[in-house]
């Protein structure tokens, strides 16, 4: 198993403190802790894409430029670019130039995005989101893997010949596509033989797994080797200490802010209590054996070969804590565990 730390940037009062850093002082936060993410030794760390409070990710092609020039290891992953509201011709410039600064270390992951505000922010109508997807997806895979593209689609004007620039740092760099509640995206990344990285946040176990299910089908429905299926995962909160108890105790205010805030609203998420969210969804909370375990009780329904996890919402010495323990205590024995074939060199 590799390990990737992400952050959606949220800037909300901390629940135990009540104090809100500044804006500064939160963006600032987001690349010291892909550096201490780096000396722990983490494969990769990501920043996701959200438009609108509490979220300050608006731009996280700028945000991992900062952490290209302060880290040499860590892969750099969006976790995810929006695809559905942007303009496949900038995303494709962005990130090159990003990959090429970083020296080939980025891996964009990209969908629809998962906070309904997007669309009439930039102009977009909502009901159309999987269309705006399926088109801008086809075209920024061209633009990023291809020179002198020629395309016409419904969602913007023509293009004739077109290269952008720069060009990625690696002449196929990999596509992850984010899936986190419908077969759409799951089947656009089966089709296009992309990786896929499932959000495994606010539902059941189930939920997801029936997702990775539709993808492996469909996989080999359009001709790709079973073999080759790639799937990362996320988790619904992590919070590990000594025993179970010391965990649910220091996690609880952090989940029971969680529990207020839009984005978890706008999931509907099944659990209303932390034991629930413990015990039915995938929240890696707990002794670090007990995060061992929920790993591979996870792995046996994924099969997936990337962990990601995120300390968004603690406050940053707690976080710095936590990241610690499970660097120390469970990342080694997952990684012996359960064999990954992503970024082997």
């Amino acid at each position: 198993m590799k390990f990737a730390l992400f952050s959606l940037v949220a800037n909300h009062p901390d629940p135990v403190t009540g104090v809100t850093p500044t804006q500064h002082e939160r963006l600032r936060r987001v690349v010291d802790e892909a550096i201490f993410a780096e000396e722990l030794g983490f494969d990769a760390y990501g920043v996701g894409e959200r438009h609108g409070e509490p979220f300050l990710s608006s731009a996280p092609p700028v945000i991992l430029a900062a952490v290209a020039e302060r880290t040499r290891r860590v892969r750099l992953l969006t976790t995810l670019t929006v695809i559905s509201v942007l303009d496949p011709v900038r995303v494709a410039e962005d990130y090159a130039t990003l990959d090429q600064l970083s020296g080939g270390r980025l891996e964009l992951m990209i969908g629809k995005g998962n906070d309904p505000r997007h669309f009439p922010l930039f102009g977009l109508e909502e009901d159309r989101q999987w269309e705006y997807q399926a088109e801008k997806f086809a075209l920024l895979r061209r633009l990023f893997l291809e020179e002198g593209v020629t395309w016409d689609g419904e969602f913007r004007t023509p293009l004739t010949d077109v290269t952008t620039q720069p060009r990625p740092f690696h002449t196929r760099p990999r596509i992850w596509h984010g899936s986190a509640s419908s077969t759409e995206s799951t089947e656009l990344a089966a089709k296009f033989g992309d990786p896929l990285f499932t959000a495994n946040g606010f539902h059941p176990k189930k939920k997801y797994a029936d997702l990775i299910d539709h993808y492996r089908r469909r996989w080999a429905d359009h001709g790709h080797d079973p073999a080759d299926a790639l799937v990362g995962s996320g988790a619904g909160g992590l919070y590990v200490a000594k025993t179970s108890q010391e965990a649910q105790d220091g996690y609880r205010p952090y989940f029971e802010a969680l529990m207020k805030t839009p984005a978890y609203q706008h999931n509907k998420s099944e659990f209303t209590t932390l034991e629930d969210k413990i015990t039915g969804g995938s929240a890696l909370v707990g002794s670090p054996e007990q995060v061992i375990d929920k790993i591979g009780d996870y792995h046996a329904s994924f099969g997936h070969e990337v962990q990601a996890v995120s300390v968004d919402g603690l406050e940053a010495g707690e976080a710095r804590e936590v990241l610690e323990l499970f660097a120390a205590d469970v990342v080694p024995t997952v990684r012996k565990e359960l064999p990954s074939r992503v970024w082997e060199s």
